[in-house]
C-alpha cells in the first residue's frame, strides 16, 4: 500500500509546486511514503471549477483529508483536544501561512510548506444532462405537489427546470475513475493511513455530499492493511465541542445505519435516502410559521429551514445536519450498493445560543425512530472489503 523512501522522491508530486515558485521555507523533513489508489465515485459529485462546472480537482480532497485528520487527532488525544495545539500541528504537517516562532526575542513567521503532497489527474466530468435520471417523484408532508428526490437531496448543483436538471453541467458521474497517489513523511504514515480509511469508508466530497452525493471508494495498490478503529464517543459527550470529532455510540453501540436493501443502481437508492430524510425531518413539526420568535425542535436538526426563520439567528447562521449519508458497495456483491447513515455529533456554534437539553432530545428521538426503521439495521462498523 505504500513505498518507503530513503530520501524524498516524490519529483512527480511536488512538481507542479516547484514549478509553480513555491517561496514559503520547507519544514524539515528525511524521509517519504508514497501511496498509491484510485478513487471511484458510487454517485455522482458536484465538484465545481472557477466556472462551477465538475472536474476532478485536487482542493476538495486536500479539504476532506484535514477533515478527518482532525477527528483522529481527536480520537489519538481521548477526545480531550487543546484546539490551538491541534491547529499548529494541522499547520505544519498541511502547511501555513500563519503560525509563528520566537527569535532571538522577537517572533518571526513559521510558514511552512505541506508536508503532504497530493496528485490527481484533473479532467472535466462526464455527466452532462440529468434527463432521463430522475427517478418517480415522492410526497413531501409539507409540499402540495410531489418532488424530484434527487432535487431534494441535491438542491443548489440540482435545480428545476421543467424537471431536475444540472445548473452547471457537467457533474462527476458515478463509476468515474481516477488515480489519486500521496507522498507524506514516515512520522505521519500511521495517522494518514488511519485517515485515508476513514475516508473510504465514511467519505464523501462536493456539494451536497452530507446527502450520500460524491460517495466514493478508495481502491490502493495492495488493498487495505488492518482495520483501524472506528473514531466512536458517546454521542451525548460529543456535544461537548463544537466540531465534529467523532462518530457517535450510545451505549456502546456506533450510531452506523445501514439499508437492509442492496440496490443494483445508485438512483433508486438516493430516492429512498430522501424519504428517509424528509421522515425523520417531518418528525418535528411547527406551532406556525416564521419567523419563531424562539427555535423550536426541528431547528436543532440542522437551519436554516425554508419559510421558518429563527428571529434571533437570521437568515445568515448555518446549521449543517450532522447526521450523514454515504453510498457504500454491498459487502457481500460490491457490484450493488447499499445506503449508510451515520451520526456525527457536536454542539452547535455558540452563535446559536445552543439548548443542549433540548438537542439531545431531538436526537434521542431521531436515534429511536431509525432504529425502528424496518428497511434499516445497526452495523457495529463498516466493511472496507474491496470491489
Amino acid at each position: 500500500m505504500r513505498k518507503g523512501m530513503g530520501q524524498p522522491n516524490h519529483a512527480g508530486l511536488a512538481a507542479n509546486e516547484a514549478t509553480a515558485g513555491w517561496q514559503r521555507k520547507e519544514c524539515s523533513v528525511t524521509k517519504y511514503q508514497e501511496w498509491r489508489a484510485k478513487i471511484r465515485f458510487l454517485t455522482p459529485a458536484f465538484l465545481g471549477g472557477a466556472d462551477q462546472s465538475g472536474q476532478w480537482r485536487t482542493p476538495p480532497f486536500k479539504a476532506l483529508l484535514r477533515q478527518w485528520w482532525r477527528i483522529v487527532y481527536a480520537q489519538q488525544n481521548g477526545f480531550n483536544v487543546n484546539v490551538l495545539r491541534m491547529r499548529e500541528e494541522e499547520g505544519r504537517l498541511f502547511g501555513n501561512a500563519w503560525l509563528e516562532k520566537q527569535a532571538n526575542g522577537r517572533s518571526e513567521s513559521a510558514a511552512c510548506r505541506s508536508l503532504v503532497r497530493l496528485r490527481l489527474h484533473w479532467v472535466e466530468g462526464k455527466r452532462q444532462s440529468w434527463q432521463g435520471v430522475e427517478p418517480n417523484p415522492i410526497s413531501h408532508p409539507e409540499v402540495p405537489q410531489p418532488i424530484g428526490a434527487h432535487l431534494y437531496l441535491g438542491y443548489g448543483p440540482l435545480i428545476y427546470q421543467g424537471g431536475t436538471a444540472l445548473k452547471n453541467p457537467p457533474a462527476i458521474d458515478a463509476h468515474e475513475v481516477a488515480e489519486l497517489a500521496l507522498a507524506f513523511t514516515e512520522a505521519e504514515a500511521n495517522r494518514l493511513e488511519t485517515v485515508l480509511w476513514l475516508m473510504h469508508l465514511y467519505g464523501t466530497v462536493g456539494g451536497r455530499s452530507r446527502n450520500g452525493w460524491g460517495s466514493f471508494v478508495l481502491e490502493p495498490e495492495g488493498g487495505w492493511q488492518g482495520t483501524p478503529k472506528p473514531p466512536l464517543r458517546d454521542w451525548r459527550q460529543a456535544l461537548e465541542l463544537d466540531w465534529p470529532h467523532c462518530i457517535g455510540k450510545d451505549d456502546n453501540q456506533p450510531l452506523i445505519w445501514q439499508t437492509r436493501r442492496e440496490y443494483d443502481d445508485w438512483r433508486e437508492l438516493m430516492r429512498d435516502l430522501a424519504e428517509l430524510k424528509i421522515t425523520i425531518r417531518t418528525m418535528f413539526t411547527f406551532n406556525g410559521g416564521g419567523p419563531h420568535h424562539s427555535p423550536e425542535q426541528r431547528h436543532w436538526l440542522s437551519y436554516p429551514v425554508t419559510k421558518h426563520d429563527v428571529a434571533a439567528w437570521g437568515k445568515q447562521l448555518r446549521l449543517p445536519n450532522s447526521l450523514r449519508f454515504k453510498v457504500r458497495p454491498a459487502s457481500g456483491n460490491p457490484a450493488r450498493v447499499v445506503g449508510v447513515i451515520f451520526h456525527m455529533p457536536c454542539k452547535p456554534p455558540a452563535a446559536f445560543n445552543p439548548d443542549i437539553a433540548t438537542i439531545t432530545r431531538v436526537w434521542e428521538q431521531v436515534h429511536k425512530a431509525l432504529d425502528r426503521n424496518g428497511q434499516l439495521e445497526r452495523v457495529q462498523q463498516l466493511i472496507g472489503r474491496m470491489p
